[in-house]
């Protein structure tokens, strides 16, 4: 059974499917890895280093004869186009923003799986690249807050006087909240937080970080994510935390939604309430923004504050996201594969909630509930 790994082509993607380390663990299982040349370049990951762990680098194409494709970003239409019937495909591949992609897997006959849609429980953990992905933008976004920020981050003792720390708030207490949290902290800042859900308050204190609590209803949502909010909560949210926007040297925005635009949590006019050479970081630029005026890739001035865009964010750091992909990837392969007397195949067990809910395409049919929505209002708009 052969295993592919093609290069990135979207424009900023620096990361890859698999690393050397990984590739010694299916070997042995009996899998044949395939490398196309140059795909690990800006992940320090070079076609030697894959060459000695056990894969076969190929320059071209090396996707028309393999059993599983493994890739970051979901496979083009034309490239799912040339894989053989029944063949399987794992990335990211979203049921509301990849149609034309899942509308070609499932006309190749492909089984293509949606990293996005594994399902968060305790025996998924370890094939959540989501989450591994997430821990990444947080790291990067305190990162770059300082970088960004005119002030130290740490309180300093110094013979002209004392410096005092800045002051972080991060909205958004997920997994990349609580990253961007825990790596501020360390930096030396005075760290505060806010999140819709209540039950995230003891996470973001344990950070050592002041949880901030409005007099709003919680939205604690399915999976871990907050519900979507009323336009009314909204305006009410942004009212109350107007004030510690105005306090704050820099803020980290990391909010989300799942299949749906990021909310708007910072307008202009709460812009306009911060301090000149404040910082706002935002994660969600690449999905409509969290902040009025961020551009995906763009730092942008307003009053004298700097908005910094988030774009490709995970692939800045693409040695370490790469690795943890590579690991979430290999875990939901391993759920299908079975090897005997050196030999491997692959078993798919619908009646597995991770492969049944993973799956967006099986058999020429798209399975996905808002796949198929998606596809149908894209068929209809252009008729």
């Amino acid at each position: 059974m052969r295993v592919a790994v093609p290069r990135e082509i979207k424009e900023g993607e620096k990361r890859v499917a698999l690393v050397p380390d990984i590739i010694n663990k299916l070997t042995r299982l009996g899998l044949d890895v395939t490398i196309e040349a140059g795909a690990g370049l800006h992940s320090q990951a070079t076609d030697a280093d894959f060459t000695a762990a056990g894969a076969t680098v190929k320059s071209g194409n090396v996707l028309s004869d393999a059993d599983v494709v493994l890739s970051v970003q979901p496979l083009t239409p034309q490239q799912m186009s040339t894989l053989k019937k029944g063949a399987i495909t794992i990335s990211f591949l979203s049921p509301v923003t990849a149609v034309d992609s899942i509308d070609a897997a499932a006309s190749a006959g492909v089984t293509a799986f949606s990293l996005e849609l594994v399902p968060r429980i305790s025996r998924a953990q370890s094939m959540d690249a989501l989450t591994s992905q997430a821990l990444c933008a947080g790291y990067r976004a305190a990162v770059v807050g300082a970088e960004l920020s005119p002030r130290f981050f740490p309180m300093l003792m110094t013979a002209a006087g004392t410096v005092t720390p800045a002051q972080v708030l991060v909205l958004g207490a997920g997994v990349a909240g609580l990253q961007a949290i825990a790596t501020a902290r360390r930096l030396g800042a005075v760290v505060s937080a806010y999140d819709v859900r209540p039950a995230s308050a003891d996470e973001v204190r344990s950070m050592g970080a002041a949880f901030i609590e409005l007099e709003l209803e919680a939205l604690e949502g399915a999976g871990g994510y907050a519900r979507e909010m009323t336009e009314e909560r909204a305006a009410k949210q942004r009212e109350l935390l107007t004030p510690y926007l105005a306090s704050a040297d820099v803020v980290i925005t990391t909010a989300a939604v799942p299949g749906r635009p990021a909310p708007r949590l910072v307008t202009e006019e709460m812009v306009a309430a911060m301090k000149p050479g404040s910082v706002i970081v935002d994660l969600a630029a690449e999905s409509g923004g969290n902040v009025a005026g961020a551009k995906p890739g763009e730092i942008v001035e307003k009053n004298g504050v700097r908005i910094w865009g988030g774009k490709d964010v995970s692939s800045q750091l693409a040695f370490h996201a790469s690795q943890l992909f590579a690991k979430n990837c290999m875990n939901l392969l391993l759920l299908m594969v079975k090897s005997e007397e050196g030999a491997s195949s692959l078993h798919l067990d619908f009646n597995d909630e991770i492969i049944a809910a993973s799956a967006v395409t099986h058999h020429g049919e798209v399975r996905h509930e808002g796949a198929k929505a998606a596809l149908s209002s894209a068929s209809g708009g252009a008729q």
